[in-house]
């Protein structure tokens, strides 16, 4: 078993795997910037090192410093987190070559699902529905491009390869428009990834977001835990997360999951993971593999009982899925509000002092947050500084915890999205169920 663990993060998701550890009895190592001396986790952890300045690319995507500080503190395995190097091979590589355990899947397994183009071609080999789309690369000619494009049919949309978070992707409706939009999106995503790779697939116009949370082992043991509904985005930014997703029967559930169970075991995937879909027309669709655990991934605990940051531990330690498919049975309904540092109308950051801080409690009602009062929000990193999530017996009550939940909470200091989470928790189609990826960005601009 691990025995000392360096949770290579910040914020809310290094003080949830800190919490995991504690309940193991596994010792923590903290590694942060000189802007979060002062975060949770830090104060907590059994030891920390300050491993650069504020910036990224000098402290949380600096893997010399990110080693060195395993070495000196004896560390026997590292958690990456989610975002900054969670999805790096290089990385994952670097750890396990010094001697490390990376609590993730192989470095292999992370490049394959990193390329979009070589995910799905890894996917439809596993029987995963795709979506409709080019067979790798856009061809450089001109005319094969055109010619591709009228078979696949417009609406389509051009992909990076490399992308992800929303970028490195374009819509195009017509064919006049095909060719520039190619040229820009490779123009962009080459400057954005270092890779200026681009595919087409066909653009479905009134999709959901789905995705499928999994779990494997290296014996060769895998399983699903249920699906989540993450439609109500804003930039192609997740904002509400709701478990398991409205409109999905228990026969699409069980039979789609056993065709990503067994992909998980034909790709050799280690660990969690999240296959993710567009799903319309009672269709799902693959777009791209997270190989790693996802914000959203405490909706998926609620209603399924299992703790999937110790579930991550102990396939990196070598253990056996010890959960059966017959054992994951959802339970009631969980809704996860992601709270920003940011104007809820202009939605432009506001870090900051925060002056008093009160969360909500009750029956059902969990917080993932790092700050408290006092806290600096410093300028240099994401502004999602915690999660409001709920578990009720039905999706109604659900809401209705959540809109009790959002008024209690108090953030006084800096401005924050709370106002535009209690709109979406007072919405008719987001309570009726079903809405779209598009459908918070239009109601937005119509604001």
């Amino acid at each position: 078993m691990i025995k000392k663990l360096l949770i290579a993060n910040r914020g809310e998701i290094a003080l949830r795997i800190l919490r995991a550890c504690r309940e193991m009895g596994i010792k923590t190592v903290a590694v942060h910037s000189t802007a979060d001396r002062d975060l949770k986790h830090v104060r907590l952890a059994d030891e920390a090192v300050c491993i650069g300045p504020p910036s990224s690319k000098d402290s949380y995507l600096n893997i010399p410093a990110i080693i060195s500080a395993a070495e000196v503190t004896d560390a026997d395995a590292i958690h990456p987190g989610y975002g900054f190097l969670s999805e790096n091979a290089d990385f994952a590589e670097r750890v396990e070559s010094s001697g490390f355990i990376f609590v993730g899947p192989t470095a292999a397994t992370i490049r394959i699902m990193g390329d979009k183009i070589c995910a799905k071609e890894a996917m439809e080999k596993a029987n995963v529905p795709c979506v409709p789309g080019s067979e790798g690369a856009i061809p450089d000619n001109p005319e094969e491009a055109l010619a591709m494009a009228e078979r696949i049919g417009y609406p389509l949309i051009i992909k990076a390869t490399g992308g992800g978070g929303g970028r490195g992707m374009r819509v195009v409706y017509d064919s006049s428009d095909l060719l520039e939009a190619i040229t820009m999106t490779k123009t962009e995503a080459g400057a954005a990834f270092g890779n200026d790779v681009v595919f087409m697939e066909k653009f479905l116009q009134k999709p959901r977001h789905i995705e499928f949370q999994v779990l494997a082992d290296e014996h060769g043991n895998a399983i699903h835990l249920c699906e989540r509904d993450c439609s109500m985005q804003r930039r192609n930014q997740k904002v509400v997360e709701e478990a398991p997703a409205p409109g999905i029967s228990t026969e699409q559930r069980e039979r789609l999951g056993r065709i990503i169970s067994q992909a998980c075991v034909q790709i050799g995937y280690r660990g969690a993971g999240t296959f993710e879909f567009l799903y319309e027309n009672n269709e799902f669709y693959f777009i791209e593999m997270n190989t790693r655990l996802q914000v959203e991934h405490p909706v998926t605990e609620l209603i399924t009982g299992i703790d999937l940051v110790k579930q991550q531990l102990l396939i990196a330690a070598g253990k056996r899925l010890t959960i059966k498919q017959e054992d994951i049975v959802p339970r009631g309904h969980a809704i996860e509000c992601r709270i920003n540092a940011e104007d809820p109308d202009t939605f432009i950051p506001s870090p900051g002092k925060i002056k008093h801080f009160h969360q909500p409690g009750g029956l059902g009602v969990r917080v993932d947050s790092h700050i408290y009062g006092g806290y600096t929000v410093p300028p240099h990193y994401d502004s999602m500084i915690g999660k409001l999530i709920v578990h009720a017996d039905d999706r109604d009550s659900a809401i209705a915890r959540m809109e009790g939940a959002l008024n209690e909470m108090v953030v006084e200091g800096i401005k924050t999205n709370l106002p535009l989470q209690c709109r979406i928790m007072a919405d008719t189609a987001f309570r009726k169920g079903g809405a779209g990826i598009d459908y918070l960005e239009k109601k937005l601009s119509q604001k």
